[in-house]
């Protein structure tokens, strides 16, 4: 199935929730929307859903305009952050709750049928019996997914769902949720502010900012082509410096900092330099490593205080460093911003000679 989203637009009072959202996500497609708080998601969700009405814009789905048609005949699946089971209620009746309900009921052993072959592809069967207080955490998102899958949804939305796992968890669960993706081949959108979960199962990454989404592609792309300064400061990690081009190079003045060759008017800009822009060489220089964060086999990722300024870099060689000792500062590139908002890959003047 389908799903095409066109200038979108929903207020609430003086508040934009969404401005001008257009979104298309292919059959059998995951797509992220990420974003943080206030950025508009869980809106934009809900109105897929079907729980929230739009001030202007269009949803389809499959080609069918979804205006004014309600919520439980739209046959998309809901997965929120707490679950929202009924406690009151069986695991096996929390699932076969949305067959009960629908206008064309099935009969009970259609719908008993149903919900074990559901357990057993969640991976539950035993707990059919027990109430949502009686199992753990994992668990019960599996019921909620469960249910969710109960009415054959031709779209999976999934809001937070994985918020109230720990973090051991929360992993293995959203690994499993993309294998079960991919076995069913239903077209998700989850929504999420953490964008370790987005990159790692989604195919395709919507990034929100104030009602809009500012760039949606893979994450491959997003980390290294950033459409905008907020894309490029809130995936990954990125150090924010602020820089002066003149005549085609970014000074970082007054900071200890090597410049870079940007093709960019000269004037006020913004870099954002990731850890592996940031060489970090042993031996005299105006920086002190301040932490080692990890190592691997070819370079190890610290911190370093450079007038101040923490700097997320990598040590030039393999080896860790050692802690609150000099060390010299080079680039090996970057993203930099004008303030007219046009964007170039930086590179060094110079050859780094180590790493």
């Amino acid at each position: 199935m389908s799903i095409e989203i066109r200038d979108v637009a929903r207020r609430f009072g003086s508040t934009a929730a969404l401005e001008g959202v257009s979104l298309t996500v292919a059959r059998g497609e995951f797509v992220a929307l990420l974003g943080p708080s206030g950025s508009g998601k869980t809106t934009l969700l809900r109105i897929l859903a079907g729980l929230e009405g739009t001030d202007s814009g269009t949803v389809r789905v499959d080609g069918e305009d979804m205006t004014g048609v309600p919520a439980r005949e739209r046959r998309i699946g809901v997965v929120f952050q707490q679950y929202a089971l009924f406690r009151h209620m069986t695991v096996f009746e929390n699932v076969a709750f949305g067959l009960r309900v629908r206008k064309r009921r099935p009969p009970e052993a259609e719908i008993a049928r149903r919900v074990r072959e559901l357990l057993a592809l969640v991976q539950i069967p035993e707990l059919e019996r027990r109430y949502p207080d009686q199992v753990s955490g994992g668990q019960r998102q599996r019921v909620a997914l469960a249910r969710a899958l109960a009415i054959e949804p031709r779209l999976l939305l999934l809001d937070e769902p994985f918020g109230a796992l720990d973090a051991l968890v929360r992993k293995d669960v959203r690994r499993w949720v993309r294998g079960l993706h991919d076995r069913l081949g239903i077209s998700t959108i989850l929504v999420t502010h953490d964008q370790e979960e987005a990159m790692e199962m989604a195919d395709r990454v919507a990034v929100m900012e104030r009602g809009r989404i500012v760039q949606c592609d893979t994450a491959e792309v997003l980390l290294r082509d950033p459409a905008t300064p907020f894309v490029a400061g809130f995936l990954g990690e990125a150090s924010r410096l602020d820089c002066q081009v003149r005549g085609g190079v970014a000074h970082f003045d007054p900071l200890p900092l090597p410049p870079l060759r940007v093709a960019l008017p000269d004037g006020e800009a913004q870099a954002f330099l990731r850890p592996e822009d940031i060489a970090v060489l042993a031996g005299t220089g105006q920086g002190i490593l301040r932490a080692v964060r990890n190592v691997t086999d070819d370079r190890a990722r610290v911190i370093v205080d450079l007038e101040g300024i923490l700097l997320d870099g990598t040590a030039a060689s393999g080896r860790a460093p050692q802690r609150n000792v000099p060390c010299r500062v080079a680039l090996r590139g970057g993203i930099v911003f004008a303030s007219n908002g046009q964007r170039a890959r930086g590179e060094p003047l110079a050859r780094i000679m180590a790493g």
